[in-house]
């Protein structure tokens, strides 16, 4: 099982708790999106959640398992980690940096097998960078290079996605294709983890919701009995209302 679950997690930063007795399990086969308002800790959960950051208490664990016993090697082939605003400061290209997302899967000596080739191809097809293939990195615009590392992140098929804010600067379609893809992988019985500000996008995704404030977990279940003006308008300290229609949700800040 690829269930991904936080115990009594605390992390502090600079004398300040920034994640405080956190607990939560995100499922194999659901879309989980984490919303809260700037500051609540999302990044810092993202990165425990994905081993980069350790915890001053409480344990991480996939499938019961804690991931101080997963070797470097073997957790990067079981999850991947998309951050905010990634960089690259090599003019390596395109094609380059979608198949770094293959690392953890290379022998320590040989070439790329061409299976692995063929998934490259599959990745750069559908997040639509066929044309930038030969670009070098250094010369994406921030929404290319997010199309970029998204196909980085999920090339090797991972069983565990978390992906910190992956559609900051998609353009509208681009965003849309995203969304879609991350909701494919879970219907495939992967485990996607996203922290999202675009609550609208969110609602038509997401499976399960955690609400973050304040380092605390305000609350987590299923979408629709998170998605209501009760709960945002405690989350972010504003009227919320929840639009209904039959072209789909609209969140509304007043």
């Amino acid at each position: 099982m690829n269930a991904l679950s936080l115990i009594d997690v605390t992390v502090g930063l600079s004398g300040r708790t920034v994640l405080d007795s956190v607990d939560v399990t995100f499922a194999p086969g659901r879309l989980t999106v984490v919303i809260g308002p700037n500051g609540a800790g999302k990044s810092t959960l993202l990165q425990v959640a994905a081993g980069l950051r350790r915890p001053n208490a409480g344990r991480v664990t996939i499938g019961g398992v804690p991931l101080a016993d997963f070797s470097r090697r073997h957790l990067a082939k079981r999850r991947a980690y998309l951050p905010q605003s990634p960089q690259i400061d090599w003019a390596i290209s395109v094609e380059r940096v979608v198949a770094l997302g293959l690392t953890a899967h290379l022998p320590a000596f040989g070439a790329l097998l061409s299976s692995w080739q063929s998934e490259i191809e599959i990745a750069l097809a559908r997040y639509d960078l066929i044309a930038l293939r030969d670009r070098p990195a250094t010369r994406l615009s921030g929404g290319e290079l997010a199309r970029v590392m998204l196909a980085r992140a999920t090339v090797g098929s991972p069983d565990i996605l978390i992906a910190d804010e992956p559609t900051t600067g998609l353009d509208p379609r681009h965003a849309l294709d995203a969304a879609r893809r991350l909701r494919q992988l879970a219907d495939e019985g992967k485990t996607i983890v996203v922290a999202l500000h675009d609550l609208d996008l969110a609602l038509g995704i997401a499976d399960d919701v955690v609400a973050l404030k304040d380092g605390r977990v305000m609350g987590a279940g299923p979408a629709g009995e998170m998605f209501t003006e009760t709960t945002l308008s405690a989350l972010y300290d504003v009227d919320t209302r929840v639009v209904r229609s039959d072209d789909g949700d609209t969140i509304r800040f007043l």
